[in-house]
C-alpha cells in the first residue's frame, strides 16, 4: 500500500488567507489558511483520502461563507438574493443551505430588516404604492406575509398611507408637467385632449403601485393641483 502524500510547505498566496499547500507526491492544493488551522494540518502531515476529503469540505465551507460576507458587505441581502448570487458562484445548494442558516442565526441575514430599510428607501426617495412595494419585495425573495406585515409596520412609523403617497406622486407629476398637459388635464370628458392626459397620469401612477380607489383619489387630487397652478 503506497503511503500518504505529505505536505512539504504552506506556500502563502498574495490574495489574503489563501495558501498553496505542497505535497511530496500529487498536484499542490490551493486553499484557504483557515481550512487548514482548522484541521491542524502543517508542514510534516500526511494526508490521507479521509482527511483530504475533510479538509477540501472545510475550504469550501470557508470559501462559501467568505463570499456570502463579501455580498453582504456592500449591501444588505435577502435570503433569496444570496442564495442566488451563491450558485452563481459555483456553490452547491445544500453547502449554501448551511451556510446561510449559520448567518441568519447569528443576526447577518434578516430579510426583515431588509425589506423594511428597502421600503423607508423608496418613501424617501423614490415613493411607491402598496403594490408596487410588495411586488419588489416578492421579487427579492421576500416571504409573503412578511411583505405585508413589513409594509404596514413601516408605513405605521412614518405615518403615512397609500392615499398620502399617492398624493405625493400625484403632485410630482404635477410640478413636471408643462402648462399645456395640465389645461388639458382640466378639459374634462368627453374632450380627446383630456383623456390623453388623464391617460399619462394615471399610467404613471398604476406604475408605481396604486391601484383602484386610491388611484382615483390620487388623480383627483393631480386634477385639483393642476387648477391650483394653472390658477398661480
Amino acid at each position: 500500500m503506497a503511503p500518504h502524500p505529505v505536505i512539504t510547505r504552506v506556500q502563502p498566496k498574495r490574495r489574503a488567507a489563501h495558501v498553496i499547500v505542497h505535497l511530496d507526491d500529487g498536484e499542490p492544493l490551493e486553499l484557504t489558511l483557515e481550512a487548514i488551522e482548522r484541521l491542524r494540518l502543517g508542514v510534516g502531515d500526511s494526508l490521507s483520502p479521509q482527511l483530504r476529503h475533510h479538509l477540501l469540505n472545510a475550504d469550501q465551507d470557508v470559501r462559501v461563507r467568505d463570499a456570502a460576507l463579501n455580498l453582504i458587505s456592500y449591501r444588505a441581502r435577502t435570503r433569496s438574493e444570496l442564495r442566488t448570487r451563491l450558485r452563481q458562484k459555483g456553490f452547491q445548494p445544500a453547502r449554501i443551505t448551511i451556510c446561510l442558516d449559520k448567518l441568519e442565526g447569528v443576526g447577518l441575514i434578516d430579510d426583515a430588516s431588509v425589506a423594511a430599510a428597502f421600503i423607508r428607501d423608496r418613501l424617501r426617495h423614490r415613493p411607491r404604492g402598496r403594490a408596487a412595494l410588495f411586488a419588489e419585495l416578492r421579487k427579492k425573495g421576500v416571504a409573503s406575509d412578511l411583505v405585508g406585515e413589513t409594509i404596514d409596520q413601516v408605513f405605521s412609523d412614518q405615518d403615512t398611507s397609500d392615499e398620502d403617497l399617492a398624493r405625493t406622486v400625484a403632485q410630482g407629476w404635477v410640478d413636471r408637467q408643462g402648462a399645456p398637459m395640465l389645461e388639458a388635464l382640466l378639459r374634462g370628458r368627453p374632450d380627446p385632449e383630456y383623456t390623453r392626459a388623464y391617460r399619462r397620469l394615471t399610467g404613471y401612477m398604476q406604475r408605481r403601485g396604486f391601484r383602484g380607489a386610491t388611484l382615483r383619489s390620487g388623480s383627483a387630487y393631480a386634477i385639483e393641483a393642476a387648477r391650483e397652478r394653472l390658477d398661480d
